[in-house]
């Protein structure tokens, strides 16, 4: 039984960055590559270890090292995206990003035959056969268990704005859902996902893991998907909101803020800050509004009693903690936009290209 424990959080301030691709052809179109990727070949030393798989042969995932600051992060971040798009070429194929890609259609592609994805599609079923997702995850190390599960518990609230800049995945299945994050919507229809409860210490989180490993729930603590969480294996505060990115200044924007919010929190918390454990339905309520408008959605303020603008609260957040890469999101095209606006304009052979990395 594979658990965590409180001994991981013991470092304070690293960034990881985790993220999730598409495996494409020469088209753009969305192809089974992993198997040939992760399994039949042997990837470049830079990759050792930290590529792997999803779901769908299509999906595959890299991860950073363990970075010290952002400027290591921005260096690791791209060198690894480098190596990975030379090693799929290599291999004949093409590396693309976006929280869904427009024409990844899953009754027409493969699963991946690990036991542990096809004891999921065995459980879940039909939400599971059609998740085509890809995310972006951001891990900040944080040098204290109980200080991590209250970090996590009051990051829920900024978890919209992010979903809302990152919003990135219009289309799903071939279609216009009406949606600037349908990934958002679509993973959500898996079990112990969306935005959590809160937790009161770290030991109720981890009396959940173990209920849930223990009763068959889930295989291991790896499938508590939940938009944030304490990693109870790499000592970090995990944050799984954002779309996939094709731009990696995007992706750095999303780790800089994440690591800005994690620091000021967990100085929230040495001083002895009581925290707004929200309730969950209203965080809903705001998670929903970034999922359906994106760029254009305007949020439940800090106590609910007032709608704010995500330019608003952009503007609040970069004075706050003095960053900047956020504000530079906001101000530009959005993803979901783009990819609309591509489509209408010049067809969708140009915006399956705009998604390569």
């Amino acid at each position: 039984m594979e658990l965590g424990s409180a001994d991981a959080f013991d470092r304070m301030g690293t960034l990881g960055i985790e993220e999730e691709f598409y495996v494409v052809d020469a088209d753009g179109r969305p192809t089974a590559g992993t198997d040939e990727l992760v399994y039949e070949s042997e990837p470049p030393e830079l990759l050792e270890g930290r590529l792997d798989h999803e779901l769908f042969k299509c999906v595959i995932e890299t991860q950073t090292p363990i970075c010290e600051s952002l400027a290591e992060a921005e260096d690791r971040l791209n060198a690894v995206r480098e190596a990975l798009v030379d090693y799929a070429e290599a291999h004949g194929f093409g590396i693309a990003a976006a929280g869904l890609h427009p024409l990844a259609k899953w009754r027409e592609l493969d699963h991946a035959e690990k036991p542990r994805y096809r004891a999921q599609l065995d459980r879940i079923q039909y939400p599971q056969h059609r998740n085509t997702t890809a995310g972006l995850h951001v891990h900040v190390g944080v040098d204290d268990a109980d200080k991590a599960t209250w970090v996590a518990n009051e990051l829920r609230w900024y978890l919209p704005i992010m979903l809302a800049l990152s919003a990135n995945s219009p289309y799903w299945n071939g279609f216009d859902t009406g949606l600037a994050s349908a990934r958002a919507k679509i993973f959500e229809n898996l079990p112990n996902t969306g935005i959590p409860t809160a937790f009161d210490d770290f030991e109720t989180f981890a009396r959940l893991e173990q209920t849930m490993v223990e009763t068959d729930s889930i295989n291991d603590r790896g499938e508590l998907w939940y938009d944030v969480r304490p990693h109870s294996g790499h000592g970090t505060v995990e944050v799984r909101t954002p779309d996939g990115q094709s731009d990696p200044q995007r992706v750095l924007a999303f780790a800089e803020y994440v690591h800005a919010l994690v620091e000021d929190l967990a100085a929230r918390y040495e001083d002895g800050e009581a925290g707004y454990r929200h309730r969950r339905e209203l965080l809903d309520e705001n998670k929903w509004r970034a999922i359906r408008h994106g760029q254009n959605a305007e949020l439940l303020g800090r106590e609910f009693n007032e709608t704010v603008s995500l330019g608003e609260l952009v503007d609040r957040e970069t004075d706050r903690l003095g960053v900047t890469g956020i504000r530079e999101l906001y101000d530009s095209e959005s993803g979901a936009q783009r990819q609309r606006r591509l489509r209408e304009t010049e067809g969708v052979d140009a915006l399956c290209e705009s998604l390569l990395l």
